[in-house]
Parts: structure tokens; sequence; C-alpha cells
């Protein structure tokens, strides 16, 4: 793949390449779709997750929600597939915001990382973490590193023996240590997450704020 002969030349990376598959990364159509599921993983594992998205197709049989759709289903329904009051608002946000400001990919794929970024935190119940991974798994951005994620955090610090006791100058080194990976840094970061614990999973986000 294209992104191996450049990240290998970062030694400790190189032996985590050779160590799994290459991959491609995919692009999505639906991102309220992508944007609902992940508002609904949070802080829960993945088999909890996933019961509870099954439960949220099942109320429109079987099939990806319109925005309206959304809109139209009562709180207390939503409520009753195991979401809390709070998810119930921010997956309503989604909706109405597509419905009113749009998220057609086609449009966000005319945006750059930092535009996408400003454009979807405007939505309540959707944090910075949320959508990098958007940007990386549904938009298929390559280049995108999640400075915040624990997961990369405790991989980084376990392969290149980083120090955590001054957060600024911790992050300032990740970061630092990331820009040797652009522009490939999304592979980068799978790659991380498959060598610490498998994909990023729920409990390694961090704690986001909600505007």
């Amino acid at each position: 793949m294209h992104y191996i002969k450049h990240l290998s030349k970062d030694k400790k990376l190189k032996k985590l390449i050779a160590a799994h598959k290459p991959f491609k990364l995919k692009k999505r159509k639906n991102i309220s779709t992508w944007l609902c599921a992940s508002i609904m993983s949070q802080q829960l594992s993945t088999k909890v997750a996933d019961v509870i998205y099954q439960r949220y197709i099942n109320l429109y049989e079987g099939n990806e929600p319109t925005p309206q759709q959304i809109l139209d289903t009562p709180f207390e329904k939503l409520r009753g597939i195991g979401l809390s009051n709070a998810k119930v608002s921010y997956v309503q946000n989604v909706a109405r915001f597509e419905i009113e400001s749009g998220l057609d990919p086609k449009k966000l794929n005319k945006m750059n990382n930092d535009e996408v970024i400003a454009y979807l935190t405007q939505i309540k119940g959707v944090g910075r973490w949320t959508t990098e991974m958007l940007l990386m798994f549904a938009l298929g951005r390559e280049d995108v590193f999640a400075v915040d994620d624990l997961g990369l955090q405790n991989a980084m610090i376990k392969l290149y023996g980083l120090k955590n006791k001054n957060k600024k100058k911790f992050k300032a080194e990740l970061l630092r240590i990331s820009e040797q990976w652009s522009p490939y840094r999304t592979y980068a970061s799978v790659h991380l997450w498959r060598w610490k614990d498998n994909a990023p999973v729920k409990k390694k986000r961090p704690k986001e704020k909600i505007k």
C-alpha cells in the first residue's frame, strides 16, 4: 500500500506495520447515521452499543432513518431502546442539523479537516474526538491525528518510552512524533490501535467537551 514506505521510515512504527495486513480507508455515504451511531456508543462497550444500534434500526423496519423520521419519532420511543435523555437529544440534534445545514459527504469533502471539525462541533453532542473519528472512518481522510485519544496516547507511551507527567509537554511530543508520519497519520494511528489493543474502543475515547 502507498503509505507503508513513508511510515516505515519510523523504525519503531515499521515493526508494527509489518505485523499487520495493510488496509485502505473507506468512505461512507450516510454521515448522519454514522454520527448517531457514534453518539449512541459513547461510554458503552462495543457489545452493548451494537445491541442499542440494532434496536434503533429496528424502529424503522431495518432501514437507516431519514432526519425527518428521527424528529418524528416520539422522545420516549427513542428512550425505550436504551438511550439516555441526553443521547436522545443529541441524536435529534444531528437530524435537525442535517435538515437545516446539511451533512452531505460532497459538502464535507470540499472542506479541510479543521473546517469539518469547526462545522460539525456546532452540533451539541458532537465533540472534537467524534469528528476526528468521522474524518478517519467516514470521510476517509488519510492525515488525521487525534492527540487526545487515550488509546493512541497509551500506545505511544509504550512504543516511544514517553512520560506523561507534564500534559502540555506530553502532547507537544505526541504531535512532534506524529508530524513525521504526515500525510498518512490516520494509517499510523490505526496501526498503533491495532498494536495496543485493536480498534479505538469506546473506553479509550477522551471526555469530550459538549457545547
